[in-house]
């Protein structure tokens, strides 16, 4: 299996290139700390100025057996085109100037301040990287879970790449298998923009309340655009219906916890080629904890050193060789995809 960071551009990669005068915005890499799947997800300049518009082959021409003496007829292949939208996440930090100013530290009080609203927007795209649905939120972009809410059992509908882990109540989580590259599924920005979460410090600014008085404010500007392209639905796979309840019986005595390893066989087996990009699995912490405590029953469930940022080397849970990395924007109070 190829290695992403080295194949493709995360958006971490996008950030540290160096600005006109040298510099190297840290905010994207602060961003990533706290959600592992944008360490993965590569990102390129949409072909449109809201989005992208990628051209999906449909059907292949079958070819002819021909006999001694008879004809052939021309056949050719099928395409549509799909369009992925980008939304636009945007927020203001705005921090009374005497107090930023009451430590002698104004730019360190600020930067501190500034990481609430950092971690505020990461949460809102991871949020929606999962759940985004343009039907109810038509400012946002498209996620996972609206493309892959449903089941079914036709290998040429994108509902046979969901498979159901048993749940039927609404405290369920999901387990995703996602190939990431540039013919499988990527993230993106709009044409002729920025990539990432863009910071602008605005500066000392007057600010006038509703009674007239005013005061003085520092004021930055923080704005992301993003979406998220599905270019081959064979590349993603959903495990749906992971009851939590029974998840959180794992290893003991009365073991009800769902199978996940067979359920994370069966996802492997639905991706057609793993050499088309780099292949991660993501949970939350109460699928990753019940995966933990299933290590005992599984040779290829493994905790594997790898090396982080600063050179630390830290211990990694994977499964088959592939990744298995932490969102806690997943939920545990799903609805049962049916």
């Amino acid at each position: 299996m190829a290695e992403l960071n080295d194949m493709y551009p995360t958006l971490l990669d996008i950030a540290k290139r160096k600005d006109p005068n040298g510099k190297v915005d840290k905010i994207a890499e602060m961003m990533t700390q706290t959600n592992e799947i944008l360490l993965d997800m590569p990102f390129y300049e949409g072909n449109l100025e809201t989005g992208h518009k990628s051209t999906i082959r449909t059907g292949l021409p079958s070819g002819t057996w021909r006999k001694l003496y008879g004809g052939v007829l021309p056949g050719k292949s099928t395409t549509t085109q799909v369009t992925d939208t980008c939304g636009m996440l945007e927020n203001y930090a705005e921090i009374d100037k005497d107090l930023a100013e009451l430590n002698g530290n104004a730019g360190a009080f600020r930067a501190s301040e500034d990481r609430a609203f950092i971690e505020g927007m990461n949460q809102q795209m991871a949020e929606t990287l999962i759940y985004g649905d343009t039907d109810a939120n038509p400012e946002r972009f498209l996620g996972l879970a609206p493309r892959y809410n449903a089941l079914s059992t036709d290998e040429t509908n994108i509902g046979f790449n969901v498979i159901n882990g048993g749940g039927s109540d609404s405290d369920n989580t999901s387990l995703w298998l996602v190939v990431w590259g540039p013919d499988t599924a990527f993230g993106i920005y709009p044409k002729n923009s920025k990539a990432g979460l863009q910071h602008k410090d605005l500066g000392e600014q007057t600010k006038t309340l509703s009674d007239g008085s005013m005061y003085q404010v520092l004021r930055a500007h923080y704005q992301w655009k993003n979406g998220l392209v599905v270019k081959d639905w064979r590349y993603i796979v959903r495990i749906a219906n992971l009851d939590k309840s029974n998840m959180d019986t794992a290893g003991e005595t009365s073991d009800s916890s769902p199978n996940l390893i067979n359920r994370m066989i069966d996802a492997i087996e639905r991706i057609p080629n793993f050499g088309m990009g780099k292949a991660v699995f993501y949970g939350n912490r109460y699928a990753k904890s019940c995966l933990r405590k299933q290590l005992k029953n599984c040779a290829e469930l493994n905790l594997e050193d790898v090396m982080g940022a600063g050179g630390i080397v830290r211990k990694e849970l994977t499964f088959g060789g592939i990744p298995i990395r932490r969102v806690d924007q997943i939920l545990n109070n799903e609805s049962a995809v049916s």
